[in-house]
């Protein structure tokens, strides 16, 4: 029950993608793949994601999910892109409808929930890559939306937690709440120390390089946010303190509209 996993960091936009294998089969999942954009021309290019299309095809994978851990605010998403390259069902959770409601007017939506997606994940659903047993486990806070993807031994945390001196995700966003926020994050680290947690973004500081995998006993003891000893008020302080200073992300816009699948 332990995946193979390969991260690929796309400095742009600090975000962290995913190919999770099966060895034994070569089954495989690919998790909040990026797609690359241009603000400036408002062109797209796949450069990040072919860097995922040539370890599948070399490697002799097949793909069986793309999975999206929300509908990303900072990039656009390749997951239609590697649907067309090398199939697979396209999935996120079912509390995206959520989202589409939340910004249906905002961005002039058309009714009837997202588009693009071939499976709704409902909160706990269980399903299989190859021979590995997986769970979409649902993590909101961040968006209502968002889910973590337990495979195996490893945990897939979208932008829920980060690595410890990055802290955690902020929560203002439209559906987003902090307490619910914590309490998503103390559920994760009560899971056996053991799995292994692989974020979504990394922001390092100069004295280190990007990284994404982290353990559960290095967030409990050192995430700068929500380690042990800080209680739901403590980080819901914080964390609305924090948020009322941050801008939005410099791609919200395209990003969300793209992402729920209405174009740029």
């Amino acid at each position: 029950m332990t995946p193979d996993v390969t991260g690929f960091f796309d400095e742009t936009t600090k975000s962290v993608s995913y190919l999770v294998a099966d060895p034994g089969t070569g089954m495989a999942a690919i998790i909040d793949p990026v797609l690359d954009f241009d603000p400036a021309t408002g062109t797209t290019a796949t450069g990040t994601a072919d860097r995922i299309v040539d370890i599948v095809l070399g490697r002799h994978f097949t793909v069986q999910w793309l999975l999206e851990t929300h509908i990303h605010a900072d990039h656009l998403s390749a997951g239609a892109y590697l649907r067309q390259r090398l199939g697979g069902t396209r999935a996120i959770g079912a509390g995206v409808r959520l989202v589409h409601e939340a910004f249906r007017d905002r961005f002039a939506l058309p009714p009837g929930g997202p588009d693009g997606f071939d499976h709704l994940f409902q909160p706990e659903e269980s399903f299989r890559i190859g021979g590995l047993q997986a769970a979409a486990l649902a993590t909101p806070g961040h968006t209502p939306a968002c889910l973590s993807y337990l495979i195996g031994d490893a945990v897939f945390l979208g932008d829920t937690l980060f690595m410890p001196d990055c802290g955690t995700a902020r929560a203002d966003f439209p559906g987003g709440d902090a307490a619910t926020l914590y309490r998503s994050i103390r559920r994760i680290l009560n899971l056996p120390e053991a799995t292994r947690l692989f974020v979504g973004h990394d922001y390092p500081p100069v004295t280190r390089h990007a990284d994404w995998m982290t353990s559960i006993a290095d967030e409990r003891a050192a995430n700068i946010h929500v380690h042990d000893g800080i209680d739901e008020a403590d980080f819901v302080a914080m964390r609305q303190a924090r948020d009322a200073t941050l801008d939005l992300p410099r791609l919200f816009h395209p990003a969300v509209r793209f992402n729920l699948g209405s174009g740029l």
